[in-house]
């Protein structure tokens, strides 16, 4: 099977954060370039998003581009907030779409769906087994606002390279959330845990995007069956990236932030990221996205919530060769980030720091302009690893 991966980092939109996702519609959603260059620069809020995306997926629709429209339908819910009737509807009309449009590849048995009974609900995992010799298991998952259809074209391509792998959703991830009502855990063990138990898999490597990046470490901290971590971003600790996000950042300026959650400053809290969600649309969807699927009823609660998503707390206990990727123009995380992961990880059996550039079309989050490299690069990574012993 060929895999014909898309290559490049556009300039869409002057907003930072509707400027990846319009990428990211592209590159990983199956949108079309020159339709998407056409609606971006008239996209300024997240009104103007939910528009325009299910404009084009209407549009898509009439003229048979089912791909095209399953990728503007599903993003088109990104920018929907808590409370939107469409939100939930628009999620389940993608997926209807995207199981439908590649039956073939379920029916074949080259793909197999299955669920995993976990607290009340069933994570959904699809499964892709290694073309030849198995060289290695792989468990998949995304982050903080990840659909895992997304990586279905991923999966396959390792699963190509023969590596049989195990994509599944957790808790506050696509259907999980948005269908069962599951949210976020920081406790990433507990859903790692049941998906191991269930297929009952050992020696693993567990790779986790996004936030991923730190939820995938903070499983192999209590989970001895995973032996190699793909951490497929730089993410220590998610306060700090929120605070990183809403503004320059700046050592004095992070330490009164800390200062005040510190001291339960909870109306200055509110008021400050009130107002800087009124004049920038990235915070304004980061605090509303982030209330939704944390369960948080402020901005004081949403970020008092986030000091528990942490690998520096637990990064002693990590004793797994680990990979840690980054990109040099990550809007989210700064990539100089990396120092106190690094120097948290100090009972890793090997650290890799990998970081991606604009000179190879992989400079922004999770490196989404060249996904053939990042995978090419996971998987050379693991051999290396294997071949030392592990």
């Amino acid at each position: 099977m060929e895999f014909h991966f898309k290559k490049g980092v556009y300039k869409l939109n002057k907003q930072s954060n509707f400027d990846f996702q319009l990428n990211r519609v592209v590159m990983w959603d199956g949108g079309d370039l020159e339709e998407i260059k056409a609606v971006g620069p008239k996209i300024k809020t997240s009104e103007d998003w939910k528009r325009e995306l299910i404009a084009l997926g209407d549009k898509a629709v009439s003229e048979g581009r089912t791909e095209s429209a399953i990728a503007y339908y599903r993003m088109s819910e990104f920018f929907m907030y808590d409370g939107d009737p469409d939100k939930k509807a628009y999620y389940v009309r993608a997926t209807e779409m995207f199981y439908a449009y590649y039956k073939p590849v379920f029916d074949s048995g080259e793909v197999v769906r299955s669920e995993v009974p976990y607290e009340g609900v069933k994570l959904p995992v699809m499964i892709a087994k290694a073309k030849g010799e198995e060289k290695d298991i792989i468990l998949l998952h995304g982050g903080n606002d990840s659909y895992f259809e997304e990586f279905f074209l991923p999966m396959q391509y390792l699963a190509e390279n023969g590596f049989t792998t195990y994509l599944f959703e957790g808790p506050g991830q696509g259907g999980v959330m948005r269908v069962q009502g599951k949210h976020f855990t920081h406790e990433w063990e507990r859903p790692v845990k049941a998906v191991l138990d269930y297929f009952q898999l050992d020696d693993v490597t567990i790779i986790g995007a996004s936030l991923g990046g730190m939820l995938a470490p903070r499983a192999a901290a209590f989970e001895e069956r995973i032996k190699r971590v793909i951490a497929w971003s730089i993410f220590p600790n998610f306060r700090d990236v929120i605070l990183s996000a809403s503004g320059p950042a700046d050592a004095g300026r992070m330490k009164l932030a800390k200062w005040l959650l510190d001291h339960n400053c909870k109306g200055i809290i509110n008021a400050v990221f009130g107002r800087l969600a009124e004049r920038n649309e990235m915070i304004r969807w980061g605090l509303e996205h982030g209330k939704y699927a944390y369960e948080a009823d402020s901005a004081f609660d949403y970020a008092k919530k986030m000091e528990r998503y942490q690998m520096m707390d637990i990064a002693d206990r990590i004793t797994q060769d680990i990979l840690i990727a980054g990109a040099n123009r990550d809007h989210f995380i700064p990539y100089t980030m990396i120092g106190e992961e690094i120097n948290a990880l100090k009972n890793v059996r090997s650290l890799t720091f990998r970081l991606f550039t604009d000179k190879e079309d992989a400079c922004n989050h999770c490196n989404c302009g060249n996904v053939k490299l990042t995978f090419d690069t996971f998987m050379d990574w693991i051999m290396q690893m294997k071949a030392g012993g592990r």
